[in-house]
């Protein structure tokens, strides 16, 4: 912990709220006592006029007092605050492991049944072939789960990571191509029309891009989901948007939806999907690279555009 953070901990804060509730009744009472009967003495001394006297030391108590009870307001404000956030945080968190819980043990009661039909029946060869296929597909299901835990956890647990310089359309269309078994709807709109070199680790990129692809398809009603990948650049910055048409994401959630653990409310029909971590990581990810994400609606059709804008800076291979 900096000692910045150390001196803004909410029970130091509450500490100096105490000591300034005190300090200021101390004072009250100090100033009230002592310093009136100080003044008192000069006044008779040097024959001061009482009445201004006296006035200029109310308006003294009373500004040290208002200053003393700004501070005390100032830590209750900040501590009601930090309990807020901290409660929030506790409310995201809880989510993520009701919501986690189930995508974990769906799969694993699916692969048991499949098990225990197994010791149970003699099956035919077609029968034990097809049974097979689907433990295979719950045990990918389970396998991307665990590496989203572990992706998340090597990727704040590490601080520095390696870059290189990449040619960003051939990046996208080595991605589109590797991931052509998961996704079949995914075109690429290559806007650029000379080689664009960008500083990147290909790693994270990978994992930026498979995660809004994903949330592209699984959020999606249309009979036949698709994303379009755009590269474009202006000036110098490289513009890369993720078009889907899908149902959207409303106004008052498109900041949200890049916070930790963050999941859309149980009144919308996507909540019970996924882990509240993708979309955090992938505006993580921008943010290391230096860049900026923002999400609006589709203009053509229904869905959402994630747009991610990048700095163009010197780079050579």
């Amino acid at each position: 912990m900096t000692q910045s953070k150390w001196f803004f901990h909410p029970i130091l804060i509450l500490i100096y709220s105490i000591v300034a509730l005190v300090l200021s009744l101390f004072l009250y009472i100090y100033w009230y006592v002592k310093v009136s009967s100080g003044l008192s003495e000069l006044i008779e001394k040097f024959d001061l006029p009482h009445e201004k006297v006296l006035a200029m030391e109310t308006w003294v108590v009373i500004l040290m007092l208002s200053l003393l009870v700004g501070i005390i307001l100032m830590g209750m404000i900040i501590i009601f605050v930090y309990h807020q956030k901290i409660f929030q945080l506790y409310r995201l968190q809880n989510n993520f492991i009701n919501n986690y819980t189930h995508e974990l043990k769906t799969p694993v009661t699916s692969l048991q049944l499949y098990l225990e039909t197994f010791m149970a029946h003699q099956l035919s060869m077609n029968e034990q072939k097809t049974c097979i296929e689907y433990m295979l597909l719950d045990v990918n299901r389970l396998s991307e789960h665990i590496n989203n835990i572990l992706n998340i956890s090597r990727f704040e647990s590490c601080h520095s990571h390696e870059m290189k310089c990449v040619e960003m359309g051939t990046f996208i269309e080595s991605f589109i191509q590797n991931n052509a078994h998961r996704f079949e709807n995914v075109t690429f709109n290559n806007l650029v029309s000379s080689p664009t070199l960008l500083k990147i680790n290909p790693d994270l990129f990978d994992m930026l891009f498979l995660n809004l692809v994903t949330n592209a398809m699984i959020y999606n009603n249309h009979p036949h989901p698709e994303v379009i990948i755009g590269l474009e650049k202006k000036k110098r910055k490289l513009i890369i948007t993720f078009e889907d048409n899908g149902i959207g994401i409303e106004k008052k959630y498109r900041k949200k939806i890049f916070k930790k653990f963050f999941q859309i409310g149980q009144a919308d029909d996507r909540s019970a999907k996924g882990s509240g971590l993708g979309l955090y990581m992938v505006y993580s990810i921008t943010k290391m690279h230096g860049g900026n994400i923002t999400v609006f609606d589709n203009s053509r059709q229904s869905g959402s555009v994630f747009r991610l804008i990048f700095p163009l800076r010197i780079c050579q291979k």
